[in-house]
């Protein structure tokens, strides 16, 4: 066993039983430091709190150098004459035997205890309250040298940049807090049909529901100018600047996005830093300013870096998000035209984007292709204003213009865009991805290519077709504006309409062409990023597949 702990830090005992029930689960959680609490962790929490004060000592805090571990113990006890390790599992034991990831942790902790106290601790015990059993584990040689060979396997695994697959036990996943990372059926589905990485199948199994459909926690947008955010134990204030304090549980909170002069603690900043609550800024105009930037996500990078360093897969991938993008606006505007009768005057439009398609077919190159996805681009703009009422004045379109917008249609548009942006900034961040390295966009400006590359999934359904919709139905009006020649933004009204309807959308439920499972706007970027992260990490294949309907 290594003895120098100048090399190496020790390896949590619950790091251990984590990698015995997983070894995908104990990269993602020691190497990747990704943790999340679900509805068993906290059942597991409730359960040592109801138990309360038992046995001789409780939450025994012990390391060690010679093994290489630390812990944390639920109880130590007097049995028999003897001392042993005492801890506590919510569900059932495997017959008479205890499970092995428990069974190893019960003996890392008689090690611990044992060096402790200069004497050998003959056994461990573990309660299982599902059925009322208490398995004995006898602390012997043969036992000790499992404990030696997890150590060792657990330091080799720290050492790897690459995920471990997942694991051969489906079962294990459906119980696993951290599926909705991995999404371990996702990668099943795909190695079981390889024609996905070249086409859509038509005939498929649906793969088990891991990742969920909604988030249902909140994203607070503060728009108001003067507005004070801080916290007051375990919630959120924001402080208008007439008026009460309004109180949010911070748990119900994923994210806060602060628009103009509003002011926030440090405390607060300290306190979303540590809980994993997004933090974004955005100008009163709307342009995104920045985001806090979480810490970790190292081997994640290494990843990528190595990933989009491989000309044929960012081609591939550039392929792949431009021709979603364009089959989406040629979607939206097909079905628009003929619900609408206008096929007829939209048809040089739609004619257009065909050809570009086809285009995008015979030349691969990244140049080219983003040749042809602008061009798609102009067609599908000159086609979208013919799906806007004829009697509009207000938000008449004749062609994007931005930089500034200069007619409240494009300042509409343009002001969605950045909510989409930084949306997908969150979901970059989540997953723990360098925003600065994409492999479409070429970075001209402040704003990260990688996140400008993914909003090309989402411009059309998360704002476009929405935006359509909200001024056939003359939601808006000349209060929704400030105009200064040649600019024109959205007034303060204007801001607060446009983020009810783009976060209205968001929780629409969108089908998954590929994977054929259902869920929200909000969580299919997330999902994207996800899968965006597997083309470099061993399961390329179901990256930008979303269509629209």
């Amino acid at each position: 066993m290594p003895t120098d702990t100048d090399l190496y830090r020790p390896v949590r005992v619950m790091a251990l039983h984590a990698m015995a029930y997983c070894e995908r689960l104990f990269y993602l959680e020691e190497v990747e430091e990704i943790r999340v609490a679900d509805h068993r962790v906290y059942a597991g929490r409730t359960l040592h709190e109801n138990i309360g004060e038992e046995g001789d000592w409780s939450s025994v805090t012990l390391e060690s150098e010679r093994w290489g571990l630390m812990g944390k113990m639920d109880y130590v006890r007097y049995r028999d004459g003897a001392i042993c390790p005492f801890e506590h599992k919510r569900g059932r034991s495997r017959g008479d035997a205890a499970w092995e990831s428990d069974r190893l942790q019960v003996i890392a902790y008689a090690a611990l205890l044992g060096e402790h106290l200069g004497r050998p601790v003959p056994e461990g015990r573990i309660r299982y309250h599902a059925n009322n059993k208490t398995v004995r584990v006898p602390i012997d040689e043969a036992a000790l040298e499992d404990l030696r060979r997890s150590v060792d396997r657990a330091r080799g695994l720290a050492e790897r940049i690459d995920r471990p697959p997942v694991a051969e036990n489906e079962n294990l996943c459906a119980r696993c807090s951290l599926a909705p990372v991995c999404l371990p059926e996702e990668e099943r589905f795909l190695a079981a049909d390889e024609t996905i990485a070249e086409t859509i199948p038509i005939e498929r199994s649906k793969p088990q529901r891991l990742f969920p459909a909604d988030d249902e926690r909140l994203i607070l947008h503060v728009a108001e100018a003067g507005t004070r955010l801080g916290k007051k134990g375990e919630q959120i204030l924001i402080t208008p600047r007439e008026g009460d304090p309004t109180a949010y549980p911070a748990h119900d909170v994923a994210a806060l996005v602060m628009h103009g002069a509003v002011q926030i603690s440090t405390q607060l900043i300290h306190y979303a830093a540590s809980r994993d609550i997004a933090l974004h800024w955005l100008s009163g105009g709307g342009s995104y300013v920045g985001g806090l930037v979480p810490a970790g996500g190292v081997q994640r990078r290494l990843r990528q870096y190595r990933g989009l360093s491989d000309t044929t897969r960012c081609e591939s991938l550039t392929h792949r998000l431009a021709k979603s993008k364009v089959e989406n606006q040629l979607g939206f505007l097909v079905r628009s035209a003929r619900s609408r009768g206008k096929l007829d005057e939209m048809s040089e439009a739609l004619a257009g984007i065909r050809a570009e398609l086809r285009g995008m077919e015979r030349d691969t190159g990244p140049d080219a292709l983003r040749g042809h996805e602008g061009m798609a681009g102009r067609h599908y703009f000159a086609g979208l204003r013919h799906l806007l009422a004829p009697d509009q004045t207000l938000m008449a379109f004749s062609g994007r213009n931005r930089r500034p917008p200069r007619d409240p249609f494009n300042a509409a548009l343009s002001f969605g865009y950045s909510l989409l942006y930084r949306d997908v900034m969150t979901a970059v961040l989540c997953v723990g991805l360098d925003p600065a390295l994409g492999f479409f966009h070429t970075p001209r400006s402040a704003a990260y290519p990688l996140a400008l590359d993914l909003m090309e999934l989402f411009r059309t359904t998360l704002w476009d077709m929405p935006l359509v919709a909200s001024v056939n139905r003359r939601q808006w009006t000349a209060e929704h504006f400030q105009v200064t020649a040649p600019r024109v933004w959205l007034s303060p009204e204007g801001r607060k309409l446009a983020i009810g309807i783009y976060e209205e959308r968001k929780q629409e439920r969108w089908r998954h062409p590929v994977l054929d499972y259902s869920l929200s706007y909000a969580r299919a970027i997330e999902l994207e990023v996800r899968l965006l992260e597997k083309e470099w990490s061993g399961a390329p294949g179901l990256f930008g597949r979303m269509r629209v309907r």
